[in-house]
C-alpha cells in the first residue's frame, strides 16, 4: 500500500480538520489501523511527546509519534510483515513526567506475570482457534500436590494434569514444565491440553506444572533445582501414577530461563528424559570476553552456556526449539541448533513473528507438543 493512499495521510491530506473530523476517523479506524505490511498507532490527547514502546529488535524504541498539525491526534507508521503478532503501550511525556500505559483505542490486551500490553496483529495473525474452549472436548484433570523437598528445603506445590478418560491401566507418558502456573493462567494450557488431546494430536499425557519460588536463581543451571525434578519429582509421580518409566516418556518444558532450567537438568541428569520443548529459551553466551549485556542475574546462565558449548553432550535424544523473531533471543537460540544437532540430537526449531511473551510461546504449544508426543492423528497424515 503505497503512503499516500494510507489512511493517516488522507486525514492529513483534508488539513485544516475539526474536532468532529477527527472523532470519526478515531471511530472508524480505531487503532493500530493495519493496513497490508504498514500498521499506523494512534493517540488522542494533550502532550509534550508521545511514543510507541516496544521490544521489537530492529526498531527504534521507543518509536515516536507526531501530532496531526492542528489536532489532538498523534500518529506513527510501522512496516508489519505479514503473520506478525507485536506487544506494546503508549507513553506520554509532559515536561519530565512519563507516564506508560496500554493503547485507549485499542481493546486487545495480551497478559503476563509482568501486567498487561496491547496487541498489533498484522494481516495474516490469528489467535489459533484450539486456544479456546472446545464444549466437545472432554476436559482433564488438574490437582494440587505438595512436595516435601529435601533438595530444595521446603515445600513445593505442583499442578498435576490428568487427561480426560484418564485409565490406571494405561501408561502416560510426563511433561514437566518449568514456570507452570503461568503456563496454565498466561498461555490457556490446560484447554490447550484438553482440545489438542481430543483431536489427537497430542497423546495423552500427564503434565506436571512447577512453579518457581525464585526463578532468577533456581532456573540459572541450579543443582538443587535439577535434582528437585530428576530425583524427587519424577520418581514420586511415576511410583503414584502409570507412567511410561523410561526417557522417551519423559519431557521438559520451558521459556526463556525456563529453558535454560530444563536444558541444565537434562545436562546434570543425562539419559533420564528423552525430550526437550525450549520456547525462547536464554542461551545467552559469549564466544570472546564476557560482556553479555545480560546484567548480573544472566552471568550463571552465560557461565553454564558457555560451558555447553565448549564441551557439547547429548543429554536426550530430540529437542524442540522455537523463538520470535522480533525478540533479542533469536540470534542464541539459532546459533544453538547446529551446536545440538552436532551433539546427535533431532531438533526441531521453528521462529515465529513475535516477540517474548507468553501469546508466542501458547501459539507453538501444538507443533511443539504434538511433535514431542504426537497422537494418533499425526501418524494417520504424516
Amino acid at each position: 500500500m503505497s503512503e499516500r493512499r494510507m489512511a493517516i495521510n488522507r486525514l492529513r491530506d483534508r488539513l485544516p480538520v475539526d474536532a468532529a473530523a477527527v472523532d470519526r476517523f478515531v471511530a472508524r479506524h480505531g487503532s493500530p489501523i493495519v493496513e497490508g505490511e504498514r500498521a499506523t498507532f494512534l493517540f488522542r490527547g494533550e502532550a509534550d511527546g508521545v511514543s510507541v514502546r516496544h521490544r521489537v529488535v530492529g526498531l527504534p524504541d521507543p518509536l515516536e509519534m507526531r501530532r496531526v498539525e492542528g489536532t489532538d491526534l498523534w500518529a506513527t507508521s510501522m512496516v508489519l510483515p505479514e503473520g506478525s503478532r507485536v506487544e506494546y503501550q503508549l507513553e506520554t511525556r509532559h515536561g519530565e513526567h512519563h507516564e506508560r500505559f496500554n493503547d485507549p483505542l485499542n481493546p486487545r490486551v495480551a497478559h503476563s506475570p509482568m501486567g498487561s500490553s496491547s496487541v498489533c496483529a498484522a494481516v495474516g495473525y490469528a489467535m489459533p482457534e484450539w486456544v479456546h474452549h472446545d464444549p466437545e472436548a472432554r476436559p482433564g484433570e488438574l490437582h494440587e500436590e505438595v512436595v516435601r523437598s529435601k533438595a530444595l528445603r521446603r515445600e513445593q506445590p505442583v499442578h498435576v494434569y490428568l487427561p480426560a478418560r484418564f485409565h490406571p491401566a494405561m501408561r502416560y507418558p510426563l511433561l514437566v514444565v518449568h514456570d507452570g502456573t503461568d503456563y496454565l493462567n498466561f498461555a490457556a494450557m490446560k484447554t490447550v491440553l484438553d482440545n489438542l488431546i481430543h483431536r489427537l494430536d497430542v497423546a495423552p499425557l500427564v503434565v506436571a506444572f512447577v512453579p518457581p519460588r525464585d526463578r532468577l536463581k533456581e532456573y540459572p543451571n541450579h543443582a538443587p533445582h535439577a535434582r528437585f525434578i530428576a530425583r524427587e519429582l519424577v520418581p514420586l509421580l511415576t511410583d503414584r501414577l502409570p507412567l511410561l518409566d523410561a526417557p522417551e516418556g519423559r519431557c521438559l518444558m520451558g521459556s526463556s530461563f525456563g529453558g535454560i532450567a530444563s536444558l541444565s537438568t537434562a545436562v546434570r541428569y543425562p539419559g533420564m528424559f528423552g525430550s526437550l520443548l525450549l520456547e525462547s529459551a536464554s542461551l545467552v553466551f559469549t564466544d570472546i570476553g564476557f560482556e553479555h549485556g545480560g546484567g548480573p542475574y544472566f552471568d550463571p546462565v552465560v557461565k553454564f552456556v558457555n560451558r555447553y558449548r565448549a564441551r557439547p553432550t547429548r543429554p536426550v535424544e530430540r529437542v524442540f526449539m522455537s523463538c520470535g523473531t522480533y525478540e533479542p533471543l533469536i540470534t542464541p537460540n539459532r546459533s544453538m541448533v547446529p551446536v545440538f544437532r552436532a551433539a546427535g540430537m533431532t531438533v526441531n526449531y521453528t521462529e515465529a513473528r513475535d516477540g517474548h511473551n507468553w501469546e508466542n510461546w501458547r501459539d507453538r504449544l501444538r507443533e511443539g507438543l504434538s511433535w514431542v508426543f504426537p497422537g494418533p492423528q499425526k501418524y494417520v497424515y504424516e
